[in-house]
């Protein structure tokens, strides 16, 4: 037979639930850390959108350092991935989150995924059919290889010698000798192999995935399929 919970457990039960909604609401809750990193990861691709699909307005000699900054923040996009860490440290916590905790969560984390993902996949659509438009279109390939292993490579500083793009500028004596001195390592090559492999991955799934909304979306099945019903009798 079950036993009917007393107004004495009630009482106490009342407390623990509020301390379980408090506890887990400041764990999904966004922070200023995942704010600034989708800022940044979205940085590039109005950059992007600037540089090659509104280049005309861009004076010829602001293009060049333009392109430069553009690849110098593109690696922020898919360092995002890198806050993974961060997901696996806010589920891991004693007691458990509540099942609806943890789907907001996961919720947040997949958008934030995805957002940047989305970012570097874009800004390289976008520079490509910048490529294509000019002739050039046999460049894509090289450049989306050449950009991922650099982004591979500038994620690994990031994440690992907290390295940041503005460092470039602020302080390159250090990145030089960081860059050298973390290319020589086995184990560096390692993570970035596997980072590259990672990247390339999502890059080309994204970028697949992509060009099929858009092959649907410039379809109109649905409207092409209406109007051939309407014109044969």
């Amino acid at each position: 037979m079950m036993d009917i919970p007393t107004p004495h457990d009630l009482n106490l039960a009342h407390p623990l639930i509020e301390e379980t909604i408090e506890q887990s609401l400041s764990i999904i809750r966004p922070n200023f850390h995942l704010g600034w990193d989708l800022f940044l990861a979205l940085l590039p691709l109005l950059i992007g959108w600037i540089l090659f699909m509104h280049s005309r307005k861009v004076p010829a000699w602001l293009w060049w350092p333009f392109l430069g900054i553009f690849l110098l923040f593109l690696p922020n996009a898919p360092y995002v991935l890198t806050d993974v860490i961060h997901f696996v440290e806010k589920i891991r916590v004693t007691p458990p989150l509540p099942l609806w905790a943890l789907s907001l969560l996961l919720i947040e984390y997949f958008l934030y995924f995805s957002i940047g993902m989305q970012s570097f996949t874009l800004s390289l659509m976008i520079w490509g059919r910048f490529l294509k438009h000019r002739g050039l279109g046999w460049l894509i390939f090289p450049i989306e290889l050449l950009t991922l292993a650099l982004s591979a490579f500038a994620i690994y500083l990031g994440r690992f010698d907290r390295l940041n793009s503005w460092n470039v500028a602020t302080d390159p004596a250090r990145v030089l000798d960081q860059s050298l001195h973390e290319a020589q390592l086995h184990h560096s090559q390692e993570v970035m192999v596997v980072f590259l492999a990672t990247l390339a991955l999502l890059f080309y799934l994204t970028k697949i995935t992509n060009f099929f909304i858009a092959w649907v979306i410039r379809g109109h099945p649905g409207r092409n399929h209406t109007h051939n019903e309407g014109t044969h009798p």
